[in-house]
């Protein structure tokens, strides 16, 4: 196989690999393109890499063809608390303050580790968190960590490093954390691996925030060493995605050679000694930081509040679960219906969307003070306190909104992902039967019962609603975005279903299975595969 690629193909395929990965590839990083081209042919079947080259972008990727390529084009440089000081500040001031905020009110911690690479990171994380708490089972926690490369997260999934992976930790954390094989490798103790959830997401494509796919209400984004590698406007995309997927007050964490005032003007920057964090603060009043402030904690001046509006009272009209699928049509009082920017920028959906929930909050409000039976008004607003990790507040409006219409099957369905969050799956079941009695054909209560049913011991009846699903996909065409998922593509829904249609494949969960290490199966409304 040569290794010649013209150089008016690797530019056309530097943009392609842009604009579907959010891979940066400028002229000067052609030879590693090159290379992961080269490599990527191989497992393609390619004797010539420029046919490779041309057969890709000749057609829409499939997520397979995006896993091989994502394999050699990315780079999983990492090890245990890298970036020390970042720990060091988590430990010391955000996390004691988190964990006292939330005492009284639920115990729920949720943290995203994305561009996990081979798990160094989201581990690190859970390590913390369990000196911290000391017994974590009387916290509901979540650490997610996700990443492009699947070959760096059947790594991640075994938990097993090597020496070079501890380079810069301490040595307490290989003697108390780890068991020692007799290779030499140390594997990670079942009860800290338990504790991160691992899946693919692809941060240029995929959609977040979604309660789809567990990315919401974040109290705490890690993203260290990856936005360095996207295209500008991608890069800007994902840092927009995060805000949204951090509660108020919620931390993104980027590394050194990633701060920019700019990229993060919507955030509050916050100075500690050694190391910049950002902060979401979403409404002015909020923007303190007092509880944090410390010896040599410094606060940088906030930005200028938005310009303020008066209360536009909205109807959302044909969006079936609000505020999630697509823009709605705005009927706002005393103005034409129009979906141009000056209109839509002033009314709750769009506020929902850019992250602003404490707005939307307020303009909901005040529309439902006069609308009070507007029943997608309500739903959106149960969807916004969802988003923020405000779960009762979210079933309080859900439920009202199920008063108005109670055959809605996506206020139904809402409702049951709202469920499934806290924990209650025999009630999101019901939830969710609700929202097929009143539409059958229901794509994604069928695919949720399904994996419902797999975690409650019962294979044949979860196969029946897998098998339901993939039979209602067919009548799609594989672009459309499957109603009330957020986002998601018809053809991403089928690459999911048949992962989970097809378990026994999974090479990594096989090997988990023998080594007694108990994973926790997919279920409601996370589509991420565990691996």
């Amino acid at each position: 196989m040569t290794g010649m690629i013209s150089q008016a193909r690797l530019s056309r395929l530097s943009g392609f690999v842009a604009d579907r990965m959010g891979l940066h590839f400028p002229p000067e990083r052609w030879n590693d393109l090159t290379r992961g081209i080269i490599s990527a042919a191989r497992q393609f079947g390619f004797a010539e890499p420029e046919a490779c080259a041309d057969w890709l972008m000749s057609s829409p990727l499939e997520k397979r063809q995006i896993e091989i390529l994502a394999s050699q084009l990315t780079v999983g440089e990492t090890y245990f608390f890298r970036e020390k000081r970042s720990f060091e500040v988590l430990e010391s001031h955000i996390l004691p303050e988190l964990i006292r905020s939330r005492q009284d009110s639920g115990r729920r911690l949720r943290f995203w580790s994305a561009g996990c690479a081979t798990g160094e990171e989201p581990y690190s994380l859970a390590i913390l968190l369990a000196r911290i708490l000391g017994d974590v089972k009387d916290w509901n926690t979540t650490i997610l960590a996700t990443d492009i490369n699947p070959r760096f997260l059947r790594r991640a999934s075994e938990g097993v490093y090597k020496e070079w992976s501890f380079r810069d930790g301490s040595g307490w954390i290989k003697t108390s954390c780890f068991e020692k094989l007799k290779d030499g490798r140390l594997e990670l103790l079942p009860r800290l691996r338990q504790m991160v959830t691992l899946a693919y997401l692809n941060l240029a494509e995929d959609v977040y925030p979604s309660l789809l796919n567990n990315t919401n209400a974040m109290d705490i984004i890690f993203c260290r060493n990856v936005l360095m590698y996207f295209a500008p406007a991608v890069a800007s995309e994902v840092i927009r995605k995060f805000y949204c997927s951090l509660t108020d007050g919620g931390w993104l964490i980027v590394s050194p050679s990633e701060t920019s005032h700019v990229l993060y003007s919507h955030f509050e920057t916050v100075n500690f000694p050694g190391v910049i964090l950002y902060r979401k603060c979403d409404h002015p009043r909020r923007l303190s930081s007092e509880a944090f402030l410390g010896e040599g904690f410094e606060k940088s001046p906030a930005l200028p509040p938005l310009p303020s509006q008066p209360p536009i009272c909205v109807e959302l009209v044909e969006t079936s679960v609000p505020g999630v699928s697509g823009t709605p049509s705005v009927e706002v009082e005393g103005q034409p219906t129009a979906e141009s920017p000056a209109v839509a920028d002033r009314n709750a959906f769009q506020l929902y969307e850019q992250g602003r929930y404490a707005e939307a909050e307020e303009q909901l409000l005040a529309c439902l003070s006069e609308t009070p039976d507007d029943a997608k008004a309500t739903a959106l607003l149960a969807r916004l306190y969802a988003n923020q990790g405000r779960l009762q507040e979210a079933l309080e409006w859900c439920a009202k909104a199920i008063a108005a219409e109670r055959v809605n099957p996506a206020f139904h369905y809402l409702r049951a992902t709202i469920l499934l969050e806290q924990g209650l799956l025999e009630e999101a079941g019901a939830a969710l039967q609700r929202a097929l009695y009143a539409d059958p054909d229901f794509v994604l209560a069928h695919f949720v019962l399904g994996n419902l049913a797999r975690r409650q011991g019962k294979p044949r009846k979860a196969r029946k609603h897998f098998e339901n699903a993939g039979s209602l996909l067919s009548a799609y065409g594989r672009e459309q975005v499957l109603p009330e998922s957020e986002g998601i593509t018809v053809g991403r829904m089928m690459e999911i279903l048949a992962l989970q249609m097809n378990p026994a494949g999974d090479a990594p969960r096989a090997a988990a299975k023998k080594r007694n290490f108990q994973r926790r199966d997919l279920i409601g409304p996370n589509l991420a595969v565990r691996l």
